[in-house]
């Protein structure tokens, strides 16, 4: 009792393939969104820095975040005091964050001594 096989079975290929897809898919994501999400204002002048500035991120939520890695409240000073006072900062805040809190941000990082302190946008 010997059985040919004549067809191949094709839902096994459908699956891996399924599966392939959503890895993809999913990758594709996390690199176009980046790591940290921050939904940045619009502006029409926006300037082209060529030096590699030091990013501070201000999600929605108040989250802080150094060149993306967070930092714990109130520990902005002691992540801060190790980079020279020369280097400009860059603070990407989310466009629904509060003024208040956008504010004391930059007030905090040039009472360290930084004196370039800009804000991030997209070119409208």
């Amino acid at each position: 009792m010997e059985r040919n096989i004549d067809q191949i079975n094709v839902i096994p290929l459908v699956d891996v393939m399924l599966v392939l897809l959503v890895i993809v898919l999913t990758t594709a994501t996390f690199i176009s969104t980046g790591q940290i999400p921050v939904n940045l204002a619009k502006a029409k002048e926006v300037s082209d820095r060529k030096d590699v500035p030091i990013v501070i991120s201000l999600t929605a939520d108040g989250s802080l975040f150094f060149n993306d890695s967070p930092v714990p409240d109130g520990g902005l000073p002691s992540v801060l005091n190790a980079q020279p006072r020369e280097s400009a900062v860059v603070v990407r805040a989310d466009k629904v964050t509060l003024l208040e809190k956008f504010v004391a941000l930059v007030d905090e990082i040039r009472g360290l001594g930084f004196q370039q302190v800009s804000l991030e946008v997209i070119r409208l």
